[in-house]
C-alpha cells in the first residue's frame, strides 16, 4: 500500500520578484516587504547583543579593562533605546498603517537606512574611527543599498555613508579629544600631528573605498536585474502563449460539441422510429455510435469546465462559509443513478463542520472523487465517505475510500497530471479522459486544499481532502 500526499499553492501575480516601473526595474513591494521584516528580525538580534555587551561591561568591567577595553559613556543604552523605538515604529508602519505615499517600502527602507547610519556612526565614534576596523561595517549598507534601490538611489546612500563617516573622523581626531572604547592598536603613542594626519589618509582611504564597493556591487546589481528583465519577459510570453493556447481549445471545443449534439439528436430521431423503421443490424451499430458520441461529448464538458477552473482567479473568487453535510448530500443525490447502475452502494459517516471555500468549485471536486470512487470500484461493492473534525487544530478531513482497481504504486505520483491515466485505468474504463483529477487539482488549488491519496492495488483507493481553519456548526 502506497500513500502521497498533494499539495498545491496558487501562484500569486503579485508576489513577482522584480516590477517594471518606466524604464527601471526594481524590487517589489512584496519582496521589499519581506526583507524590512527580515532585517527587523537582524535588528532585535542586533539590539540583543548589545544589551548583553552592557551587562558584560557593568559585570566583567576589570576583566575587559585588562584587554584594553573600557568602559565610557552609556552610549550602548542610546542605541538600544533608539532601535528598540524604530523597530515598534518600522513594524506599527507595516500592520497597522495603511501604504500611502509616504508610507511605502521603499521610504520605510530609506528610514532604516539613515537610523541605522546615525546609530552605527555613534558606535564607531565611542569605538573608535581610526584605531578600529568597525568603520568597514558602512559596506554592509551601500551593498543592501545597490540590491534593494536603483543605481541613482543606492549612489545617494554611498555618499551619505562618506559624509558620515567624514563627521566622525573629524569629530574625534580635530573637534574633541575623545578616547575611543579600545586601544588595541595603540595610536596612543603617535603625535598631534601624526594622528591628525593618518586620520585624514584613513578619511580618503574609506571614501575611496566606498565608492569602489558602491561601483563594483552596483554593477553586479544592473547586470543581474537585466537577466531577471528577461527572465519576467520569457514568463510574460510563456504566459501569454498559454493563454492563447487555452482559448483556442476553448473554441474548437466549442465547434466541436455542435456537431455531436446534432450526430446525437439524429440518433435519437433514427431509434425512435420517425425515420422509418431500422434493422437490429442498424440499432446495434447507432447504440454503438451514440455511446462514443456520449463519451466524447462527456470529454468535452470535462475540457470546458476544466479551463474554466483555469481561468478561476482567487483575487476576484468569492470564498464563502460551505456547511460539508448539505455539500455531501447534494453530491450523493446527483450521482446515487450512476453508482445504482453499478450496484454500489453509499456507506456515509459524517461529523459535520464549516469551511471557507469557493462553493461551486468544492461540489466540482467532490463530485469528481466520488465519481472516480463509482468508476474504479467493482460492481456489487461500497463507497465509504467519511469526514473526521479534529477540534485541537480547528482542522477536518473528508475520506472517500473505494473497493475497486486500485492505484500502482509507479503511477501514483502522476494522477493529477493532465490527462494521464494508467493502463489499469484505461482496461478498466475505455471512456476515461485523464481529466477527472485534473480538475480536482485545479479545485484544490483554488480552495487551498490538500489531498491525501492511498492505495493498493486490487484492493482500492482511498482519497482524504484536508481543510485547515474550520468552523463547527452551532
Amino acid at each position: 500500500m502506497a500513500t502521497t500526499e498533494f499539495s498545491w499553492d496558487k501562484p500569486n501575480n503579485q508576489n513577482i520578484l522584480l516590477e517594471i516601473k518606466g524604464d527601471k526595474l526594481k524590487l517589489s513591494d512584496d519582496v521589499l516587504i519581506s526583507n524590512i521584516r527580515w532585517f527587523i528580525t537582524f535588528r532585535w538580534a542586533l539590539i540583543v547583543t548589545l544589551v548583553f555587551f552592557e551587562i558584560l561591561m557593568l559585570s566583567a568591567s576589570d576583566v575587559l579593562t585588562q584587554f584594553g577595553i573600557s568602559e565610557q559613556q552609556k552610549w550602548p543604552v542610546a542605541v538600544i533605546i533608539v532601535l528598540v523605538i524604530a523597530n515598534i515604529a518600522y513594524i506599527f508602519a507595516l500592520d497597522y498603517c495603511k501604504p500611502s505615499k509616504y508610507n511605502s517600502p521603499t521610504i520605510n527602507l530609506w528610514i532604516q537606512i539613515i537610523i541605522d547610519l546615525i546609530c552605527l556612526s555613534v558606535v564607531v565614534h565611542y569605538i573608535g574611527s581610526t584605531t578600529t576596523p568597525i568603520s568597514f561595517f558602512y559596506v554592509l549598507h551601500i551593498a543592501l543599498a545597490c540590491i534593494f534601490f536603483s543605481t541613482r538611489e543606492s549612489l545617494y546612500v554611498t555618499i551619505l555613508v562618506c559624509f558620515m563617516d567624514t563627521i566622525v573622523i573629524v569629530i574625534d581626531n580635530f573637534l574633541t579629544a575623545q578616547t575611543p572604547l579600545s586601544n588595541l592598536l595603540g595610536s596612543n603613542i603617535l603625535s598631534e600631528s601624526s594622528r591628525k594626519e593618518g586620520a585624514i589618509l584613513w578619511m580618503f582611504f574609506l571614501d575611496i573605498l566606498f565608492i569602489i564597493v558602491w561601483y563594483v556591487v552596483s554593477r553586479l546589481s544592473l547586470i543581474v536585474r537585466a537577466h531577471e528583465r528577461h527572465l519576467l519577459d520569457a514568463y510574460k510570453q510563456i504566459n501569454q502563449a498559454q493563454v492563447e493556447k487555452d482559448q483556442y481549445a476553448v473554441l474548437m471545443t466549442h465547434q466541436l460539441k455542435s456537431p455531436l449534439d446534432a450526430i446525437r439528436s439524429k440518433i435519437n430521431l433514427i431509434k425512435g422510429g420517425y425515420c422509418g423503421d431500422a434493422s437490429d443490424g442498424v440499432n446495434e451499430a447507432l447504440d454503438k455510435i451514440d455511446s462514443r458520441a456520449q463519451s466524447m461529448s462527456s470529454l468535452i464538458l470535462d475540457l470546458l469546465r476544466l479551463e474554466r477552473l483555469k481561468d478561476t482567479c482567487l483575487n476576484t473568487a468569492v470564498f464563502e462559509s460551505a456547511d460539508i453535510q448539505t455539500t455531501l448530500q447534494r453530491c450523493i443525490e446527483k450521482l446515487t443513478p450512476v453508482a445504482n447502475a453499478k450496484h454500489i452502494k453509499f456507506n456515509l459517516s459524517i461529523d459535520n463542520f464549516v469551511c471557507k471555500v469557493i462553493p461551486d468549485q468544492l461540489d466540482i471536486l467532490l463530485e469528481n472523487i466520488i465519481t472516480n470512487a463509482i468508476t474504479y470500484s467493482h460492481n456489487n461493492t461500497s463507497v465509504e465517505i467519511a469526514s473526521a473534525v479534529n477540534r485541537r487544530d480547528q482542522s477536518a478531513t473528508i475520506t472517500v475510500t473505494d473497493h475497486g482497481i486500485g492505484i500502482e504504486n509507479k503511477d501514483l505520483p502522476n494522477i493529477f497530471n493532465e490527462y494521464f491515466y494508467s493502463p489499469r485505468a484505461a482496461l478498466h474504463n475505455k471512456a476515461t479522459s485523464g481529466i477527472g483529477l485534473s480538475i480536482v487539482k485545479i479545485a484544490a488549488e483554488n480552495n487551498k486544499l490538500k489531498i491525501k491519496v492511498t492505495s493498493e492495488p486490487g484492493a482500492g483507493t482511498s482519497f482524504t481532502i484536508i481543510f485547515n481553519n474550520i468552523e463547527l456548526p452551532d
